[in-house]
């Protein structure tokens, strides 16, 4: 069996023919592209309308902003340099190791809201509204707004209706994270007043995996109703694990030296307007409960 005769063509041939060829793909249009590879945009829902402007658009250059923040971040990078030799936390050892309470978050005008940020389904296609404000005479927090639990007629979502409010995660200097350290307490300590609606507090501890940044530990908070204030202790071992709003097999206590976050969320169905009003939110040492963890600790491989 013998092989076909290949024609071998010359240098000069086959530069004429690449010169050809590039006048030809001068004369077709040019290939579109998905824009989602090349900018690595987000998930766009269905329906919604595409974001033709480039990734740095809103990337606004300023000299004397950027000197400001310089200025600011440095001032910071004092204060975290010579807080340890005050004490733990920049506080006196003897203030450190006495403290029983600590108010970590009190609502004393428009600029303590600024530590907090609100969502709500309105950003899948839901028809929630949630607002807040300061409360009357400056002195606490108002929570307010509508709950709808109709799913957006999007051919995807078959569940809606939720509202949330969740602290900003706190940033050192030069945006290095930073975390609140509970681990001396273990209780939760709230005050508030509520419309009778049952809301569940979220808090978000720091992970070590990828796989655990949707991570959280929840428990209820049921709010009584009417002009009176409540005052809620809840203590962190109560506290259950939750990945992506559902409970998981394998329970353990929450790290409280690494919390970077903590949320209210509201989802209870019941379509209408909602209201909570919150005074602060602290942490307090309770020396009356002993409970490590109330839940039972999923084992692999039981003891025998």
């Amino acid at each position: 069996m013998s092989l076909p005769n290949i024609s071998r063509v010359s240098a000069s041939g086959l530069l004429r023919s690449s010169c050809d060829l590039r006048w030809l793909l001068r004369s077709v249009a040019p290939l579109a592209a998905p824009r989602r590879a090349l900018t690595h945009m987000g998930y766009r829902r269905p329906g919604q309308p595409r974001e033709d402007r480039p990734p740095w658009w809103r990337v606004k250059f300023d000299l004397a902003k950027g000197l400001k923040g310089m200025k600011r971040h440095f001032k910071l990078l004092k204060e975290e340099f010579f807080a340890p030799f005050v004490g733990p936390m920049g506080k006196p050892i003897i203030e450190h190791m006495l403290e029983q309470n600590q108010v970590l978050w009190e609502f004393r005008g428009p600029h303590s809201l600024q530590e907090w940020t609100i969502s709500c389904d309105r950003e899948i296609g839901g028809k929630s509204e949630i607002y807040l404000k300061v409360g009357r005479n400056n002195e606490s927090c108002l929570l307010y707004g509508t709950l709808c639990s109709d799913p957006p007629k999007d051919g995807e979502t078959r569940y809606s209706g939720y509202c949330t409010m969740r602290s900003k995660q706190p940033l050192a200097s030069f945006d290095r994270k930073k975390y609140h350290d509970w681990s001396s307490f273990n209780t939760l300590h709230l005050r508030v007043r509520g419309d009778g609606r049952p809301w569940m507090i979220n808090i978000v501890p720091e992970t070590y995996y990828t796989h655990q940044k949707d991570d959280m530990y929840s428990y209820f908070l049921y709010t009584r109703g009417g002009p009176y204030w409540q005052d809620v202790k809840i203590p962190f071992s109560k506290f259950f694990l939750a990945h992506r709003g559902r409970i998981q097999d394998d329970q353990h206590p929450v790290w409280l030296d690494k919390i970077n976050s903590i949320g209210f969320t509201l989802g209870d169905k019941a379509d209408g307007p909602f209201q909570l009003e919150i005074d602060f939110i602290g942490v307090c040492k309770d020396y009356a409960h002993t409970e490590d963890f109330a839940y039972e600790k999923y084992k692999r491989n039981p003891e025998v």
